[in-house]
């Protein structure tokens, strides 16, 4: 294997790397966010859904956020 080849594979093993911490953290983040909602004692399916509404506009505003970096 050249030294070329060791590099790429290097650089490709750490970016891997980086990617699954990425997402190790971001279903970290949002698992504690319904974590919440399990934990919290609801007054009704309502108040249920009302939370996981807004967990899900929370992760909108993200993915938005997030493709416009891509776009810039």
């Amino acid at each position: 294997m050249s030294s070329t080849d060791l590099f790429i594979k290097e650089y490709q093993d750490r970016f891997e790397k980086k990617i699954r911490e990425n997402e190790i953290s971001s279903l970290e983040h949002w698992k504690a966010q319904l974590d919440k909602i399990i934990a919290t004692r609801q007054d009704s399916v309502a108040s249920t859904q009302s939370q996981i509404t807004k967990i899900s506009e929370m992760m909108a505003n993200r993915i938005k956020i997030l493709k416009k970096g891509q776009n810039g």
